[in-house]
């Protein structure tokens, strides 16, 4: 089992950064694939970010790529996306999940999930 909390989220101003990290516990966090999405009003879940057990693999939705970063610390037990160049339209709710296969972009793959971190940026 796994458990995950995120935090970080906020109000910026368009092309600012912020940085959110899922503190996560339970014994398999440590082999888990972890992926971040995130969620408008009105709108479906959608991939953001995705990365593997080990840290050596990443990827990215075309519309955040070159500007969010995904990176994890597994002796702090902690993921964390990076996220610069905030536009209005990367306002949404973010949310971490772990699970067993790294990459995928379908949130039915991931079996744990935080409560979610609101971020918001401004015009």
């Amino acid at each position: 089992q796994v458990q995950l909390v995120e935090s970080g989220g906020g109000l910026v101003q368009a092309g600012g950064s912020l940085r959110l990290s899922c503190a996560a516990s339970g014994r398999t966090f440590d082999s888990a694939a972890v992926g971040w999405f995130r969620q408008a009003p009105g709108k479906e879940r959608e991939f953001v970010a995705a990365i593997n057990w080990s840290g050596t693999r990443t990827s990215y939705a075309d519309s955040v790529k070159g500007r969010f970063t995904v990176s994890r610390d597994n002796a702090k037990n902690t993921v964390s996306l990076g996220m610069n160049s905030l536009k209005p339209e990367d306002s949404a709710v973010y949310y971490c999940a772990a699970g067993s296969f790294y990459g995928s972009t379908y949130p039915r793959s991931y079996a744990y999930w935080g409560q979610g971190t609101q971020v918001t940026g401004s015009s």
